[in-house]
């Protein structure tokens, strides 16, 4: 497989062959049920099957954590130092499926929120023969520093010669607690870590994977914040930018499907403002993760489709690189086939955008009804919109598809005179609802539309057609 980089001046992805690339997909995990099947090698097909069918449906990424320590037997080392084989066959099969069907992964090291609270049992613990008194020392301890390297080595030298491999998220979730509560020494870990990867990859392969890190959102809103951007936005080792959007009380424990997707999109813009260069940017952790851990609520399935539906849009439209990307937070921990549809809707919607050449700021959107929200990126040649109506919001939450539609129109400053085609795209049914000819007088752009629930748009000059 051909690996991925950041498009040549551009903030989206491509291949090395030069096509566009990019990132629809989820989190998964090697003990949840659609992977499950692997370990021990229990039921292979089963996962060849699953990552078929994902990739029908538009999949191109999975973002995953090379161990899960919710439970005692999906540790990647145990003791600290030795590499479980039946942890390493599975991701030596993983490796190879994804090749077999064009997917990718997103690939971190550790899953730092069940080692946390299932420190006593975790193998880095020095008790259990690690070199860790805690983990508010992960950052900080040397002896773990060189474990941490150690097993990005061994992770490298067996699976980083892989296309398969789209990039390393050098820490799931770096956290104030992971030093002593501060941040100050994010940026040092980040830069050891990263030199040692990407010299590992360059020596062996002649060439390096992406590299980036995360970070839970919200904690970009607290005193160390500050250093948090300039680790997770700036960094100049790394090549994007990804946070996890659990926005408290819009996103975490949704009440309706338009809120949150109203504060994805401003959370997008927010964060693409702290970015200072071209690199790409996305949402690698997004969902209901309040409702779900605190107050065992798996939402209504009718009612999570178009809350994940809503939000990967609105992802888009502010400027995202692809849909964001969900962790389940459902009983059974499985995304939805009405999620899985709504991944194939924005797969093909994406294929109709010209992103190598799409060099995408926030876009002069104006909107002629209260009674429509909505976002949009744009450059001088092409603009992505999404919008969805607030006023036909129904008791349970989704949005009224039955209700009248409402005719709006947008208004779009900064485009270059002439000819545009002008995509209205059905989010529900995956399909284009309109599409004709509308032209820029030099000042401004302006288009009319009928809408149900949601919509999205693209606007490509004639002179970027394909």
């Amino acid at each position: 497989m051909p690996w991925v980089g950041v498009a040549a001046g551009g903030p989206y992805f491509r291949t090395d062959d030069g096509r566009d690339w990019t990132p629809i997909g989820q989190n998964d995990a090697v003990d949840w049920p659609d992977l499950s099947g692997l370990f021990r090698r229990r039921d292979i097909a089963a996962v060849d099957a699953h990552l078929e069918h994902l990739r029908a449906q538009g999949v191109t990424c999975l973002r995953l954590m090379l161990e899960y320590a919710q439970g005692r037997h999906r540790y990647l080392e145990r003791p600290a130092g030795q590499f479980v084989p039946n942890m390493v066959r599975f991701w030596d099969d993983l490796f190879r499926l994804c090749e077999r069907h064009g997917l990718r992964i997103l690939l971190t090291p550790f899953d730092t929120f069940w080692m946390w609270l299932r420190w006593p049992r975790h193998p880095y613990n020095r008790v259990n023969g690690g070199h860790l008194r805690h983990p508010s020392e992960l950052l900080s301890c040397a002896a773990t520093r060189h474990a941490i390297k150690a097993r990005m080595t061994f992770a490298v030298e067996r699976w980083g010669g892989s296309g398969a491999l789209f990039a390393w998220d050098l820490l799931n979730e770096i956290h104030p607690a992971h030093d002593g509560g501060c941040a100050t020494n994010f940026g040092a870990f980040i830069h050891d870590i990263s030199t040692h990867v990407r010299q590992l990859e360059e020596r062996l392969y002649g060439r390096s994977h992406l590299q980036t890190i995360s970070v839970f959102g919200p904690e970009l809103g607290t005193a160390a914040g500050a250093d948090i951007a300039e680790a997770v936005f700036r960094h100049p080792d790394l090549d994007f930018a990804t946070i996890h959007l659990y926005e408290t009380g819009t996103i975490d424990y949704p009440r309706d499907t338009v809120v949150p997707a109203l504060a994805t999109g401003r959370i997008v813009q927010e964060s693409l403002s702290e970015i200072r260069d071209t690199r790409p940017f996305l949402d690698t952790e997004h969902g209901p993760i309040h409702a779900f851990k605190d107050h065992r609520l798996t939402l209504p399935e009718r009612f999570d489709d178009e809350y994940f539906r809503h939000m990967q849009w609105a992802h888009l439209a502010a400027g995202g690189a692809g849909g964001g990307m969900r962790w389940p937070n459902r009983h059974p921990h499985v995304l939805t086939a009405g999620m899985r549809r709504a991944q194939k809707s924005l797969s093909d919607f994406a294929a109709l955008v010209d992103w190598q050449r799409f060099r995408r700021s926030t876009a002069a959107l104006c909107i002629d009804s209260p009674a429509v929200a909505g976002f949009g990126c744009a450059d001088s040649t092409q603009m992505i919109g999404w919008f969805v109506r607030r006023d036909s919001v129904r008791p349970d939450g989704i949005l009224d598809a039955a209700a009248a539609p409402l005719t709006a129109s947008i208004s779009v400053r900064g485009l270059q005179p002439g000819r545009y085609r002008a995509t209205f795209w059905n989010t529900a049914s995956g399909s284009i609802e309109t599409a004709g000819d509308v032209v820029c007088d030099g000042e401004s752009l302006q288009v009319q539309f009928a809408i149900h629930t949601d919509l999205a748009v693209l606007l490509r000059h004639s002179a970027t057609q394909l």
